[in-house]
């Protein structure tokens, strides 16, 4: 076995060049049992949306998906695997898989062997599991998975299930050999400087990737030239794309708005315009998200505007209590009529028979 695996080079370089990566819900239907055939069509309109990779197993996949008495950690990750690759089959594509690991050091292990067993390039490895830990006891226990699968590094905000990291540990964290991404999603602008810096003080900025998670900021940090002062000179660092849960729908127009942030970026000037839309595209995860509620409703939410599209039966998750908040439908409809050039309504209308055949 390779002391730290890498992905296939072809991989390395698409992460770099910056992808659009959904955070994949789970599909229940109306009895909340699984439901393949949406899970299914939701892969498959991820990829003809555009998306360059998917993430499997995070957040909006529901971590209960782990728990014994509900079993579909194993079922859900292949499935999207198989289906992704699927679809590259038919189009000559090659979509990055991300896998979600978590839980103590025995579970992330058993987790990270089985995604890459499975066909997962990069596992996104949570911390949520290690709220009081040391510094040292978090880089054990990257090191330790770091020997199945290669990583990306995720500071996941607070408000659900996150932790403080500091700079100190991302100074260490880029410092393993199969470190290639980071997905910076703190809800922070401090805490994303501190990612910002560790990176570039590494002298690694060319090859970790970040990807920006921070759903109340992802325009401006896909705009932003991080320019970072070191002993000798500068480096300049840049979030190449985004791994977020706001991309679980509305992804075709996404995927447009992504290229051209890339290229006015590029570009060297941002006309006054990305910053308007910038804030269009927050309103709309406020409402997507349930910002007003502390993100009680942010699953719902999301599920709610692909059953709206036909994509989900309903906007149920695995727990019946998990419902969207009072008032989150109306603040759905408010966005949908305030900024109907976002959504990708139509796209998945002339495509969904497809995706669920």
């Amino acid at each position: 076995m390779v002391e730290y695996p890498l992905p296939p080079l072809a991989i390395l370089e698409a992460l770099r060049q910056g992808l659009l990566i959904p955070a994949h819900p789970l599909a229940l239907d109306n009895a909340r049992r699984f439901d393949e055939r949406r899970q299914r069509a939701l892969t498959r309109y991820y990829h003809a949306a555009g998306a360059g990779g998917v993430a499997v197993g995070v957040h909006s996949t529901q971590f209960a998906i782990r728990e014994p008495r509900i079993g579909l950690f194993k079922p859900v990750m292949e499935l999207a695997a198989d289906t992704a690759r699927a679809c590259d089959r038919a189009t000559g594509r090659q979509t990055v898989l991300v896998a979600g690991i978590c839980g103590p050091t025995e579970q992330a292990l058993s987790e990270a062997r089985f995604a890459q067993e499975t066909g997962y390039h990069v596992g996104l490895l949570s911390l949520a599991a290690f709220k009081g830990a040391s510094d040292d006891t978090l880089i054990a226990h990257c090191t330790q998975v770091a020997h199945e699968i290669p990583l990306m590094g995720f500071y996941l905000q607070p408000a659900v299930g996150g932790r403080w990291l500091s700079e100190g540990f991302w100074r260490r964290f880029v410092d393993i050999p199969n470190a290639v991404a980071i997905k910076i999603a703190p809800f922070n602008r401090y805490q994303t400087l501190d990612v910002v810096r560790a990176v570039a003080a590494s002298g690694r900025a060319g090859e970790i990737a970040l990807y920006t998670g921070n759903d109340d900021n992802i325009l401006v940090d896909l705009l932003t030239d991080y320019v970072v002062p070191l002993a000798k000179g500068e480096a300049h660092v840049q979030m190449a794309g985004g791994l977020l849960g706001h991309w679980g729908c509305w992804t075709q127009k996404t995927a447009g708005i992504l290229q051209q942030a890339k290229q006015a970026r590029l570009g060297g000037a941002i006309p006054k315009e990305w910053l308007t839309l910038a804030a269009q595209v927050t309103d709309c995860n406020a409402a997507f998200f349930d910002a007003p509620n502390q993100y009680a409703g942010a699953l719902p939410g999301v599920h709610e505007v692909l059953r709206r599209q036909g994509l989900l039966e309903n906007n149920y998750t695995l727990d019946p209590a998990e419902t969207l908040s009072p008032g989150q439908s109306a603040e759905i409809d408010r966005v949908y009529l305030a900024y109907p050039q976002l959504n990708d309504d139509e796209f998945v209308h002339d495509n969904l028979s497809t995706w669920l055949g």
